[in-house]
């Protein structure tokens, strides 16, 4: 029976386990089973990834070269190499399209390329975050096409992934995996499967539980960040300090969550998951408006900054064209070089439509990125050295995103103006910044 044999063989650790997409949560991914133990095999489009790992380098930021062991690196067109995998897990983007639709074309190309190699006994989970039905949309086809019955000779799963780039605690061994499956059969497999590597296994009933779920998660963020953005905003204008009402909110121990402002959401799944799940409404003549109004607030941000900021010039008798503006941090969180979806790329666009004369800082990220925000193209731009005299000759200092080994004592003491999208600057929060606590403040310092 194809079912035992295949549980029989994740339990022993013989099973073959396939990754596909090998980026911030399929490499990580993919190295967790191998320390437990598995033969790994791993697939990607990007052969300089291949090459990296086959070299035993890291292709991803926060992964030491030194955990790269124990995969064997794959084009997507080695289908000997598919064939022979007995699990394949596929971690590739979901990303939103240009107005604002799922775009599944990386699990459809993916799916058209794993397809011809299935054989009977594999299980194959999709763990991109994507919308309800995606699994029975992509991968049940698949098996079909394979001459496979779920359940019977071919196992289908979707189990999300979450990990948190950046974040220790945020990986597969540490936070529990949901799974479900296309049948009860389905189920036991993806349970044996994950069991071996994440810190609980959380079965839930079907697929489509699973995917709203995890949606759902990050819906939930989404929802609460434009919550709290709209909060600044009231703050602002009112000459309250949004993080002081955020911290004295906190204090109340049951029925309150804090969540902090900022610029606007950035990274694979915050700022992309809640059009997922407003498009399946939408589909359904069903309404989503904590989701949709959520997503305004949030892609308002980036305008809302370069307001903040042009106010600020404008109070100085400094307009925006021609201003000389400097950006700390294009990432989108604190401690990765991810620049997808960063607010800091919009903000950038916005000012440099203004005529704004622009540079950046950005230890993690060397070079300007190429990005679906500015057409697919970028600015001839890499990070510039954080110097007093840098700091001192900026009209303003724009603080989108702070990163480690950022001299914030040194930009409070040479920057004239520094707009402030983190509340990092507080002066009630001066201990964080080292030595700039000592000296007087040169900077002017605004809210944003």
């Amino acid at each position: 029976m194809a079912e035992a044999a295949v549980i029989a063989a994740l339990r022993d650790r013989r099973a073959r386990i396939g990754v596909i997409g090998l980026g911030y949560a399929g490499l990580p991914l993919a190295l967790r089973f191998a320390e437990c133990g598995f033969p790994v095999s791993g697939f990607d489009i990007d052969p300089a990834k291949i090459m990296a790992i086959r070299a035993g380098r890291s292709p991803v930021h926060g992964i030491d070269d030194a955990r790269i062991i124990g995969i064997d690196a794959h084009g997507m067109e080695d289908g000997a190499a598919i064939a022979a995998c007995d699990a394949l897990l596929i971690c590739v983007p979901t990303p939103i399209g240009p107005h604002k639709e799922p775009d599944l074309s990386a699990v459809r190309d993916t799916m058209a390329s794993v397809a011809p190699h299935l054989r009977a006994g594999q299980a194959v989970s999709l763990e991109s975050t994507t919308y309800p039905g995606t699994t029975a949309d992509y991968v049940l086809p698949a098996l079909v096409a394979a001459g496979l019955t779920a359940g019977v000779d071919g196992f289908a799963i979707y189990s999300p992934e979450r990990e948190d780039p950046g974040n220790p605690e945020g990986t597969v061994a540490r936070v529990p995996k949901l799974v479900a499956g296309a049948t009860p059969a389905c189920l036991r497999v993806a349970e044996a499967l994950y069991a071996p590597v994440a810190g609980q296994v959380v079965p839930v009933s079907s697929l489509a539980v699973a995917e709203l779920a995890k949606l759902y998660e990050n819906v939930f963020r989404a929802v609460n960040i434009g919550l709290v953005n709209e909060l600044k905003r009231l703050c602002h204008g009112m000459g309250l300090d949004v993080h002081e009402v955020v911290d004295a909110a906190a204090t109340k121990p049951f029925g309150f969550m804090p969540f902090r402002p900022g610029p606007g959401l950035g990274g694979h799944c915050i700022p992309v998951d809640p059009h997922y799940l407003a498009w399946t409404a939408r589909g359904l003549g069903l309404p989503s408006d904590f989701i949709e109004l959520a997503g305004r607030v949030n892609d308002s941000m980036p305008a809302y900054v370069v307001e903040r900021l042009r106010d600020a010039l404008d109070a100085r008798g400094r307009g925006l064209n021609g201003a000389r503006i400097l950006l700390l941090g294009l990432a989108y969180k604190s401690g990765v070089p991810d620049t997808r979806e960063s607010p800091a790329i919009e903000i950038f666009r916005l000012l440099s439509a203004r005529g704004a004369v622009l540079g950046y800082h950005d230890p993690l990220v060397p070079r300007f990125p190429t990005t679906r925000r500015l057409g697919g193209a970028a600015p001839d731009l890499g990070s510039v050295a954080l110097t007093p005299a840098l700091l001192a000759a900026q009209d303003a200092v724009l603080l989108v995103t702070p990163q480690p080994g950022m001299d914030l004592a040194m930009v409070l003491a040479h920057a004239a103006l520094v707009v402030d999208t983190r509340g990092a600057l507080r002066r009630d929060t001066s201990g964080d910044l080292g030595d700039a606590a000592a000296p007087a403040y040169r900077a002017t310092v605004i809210q944003a």
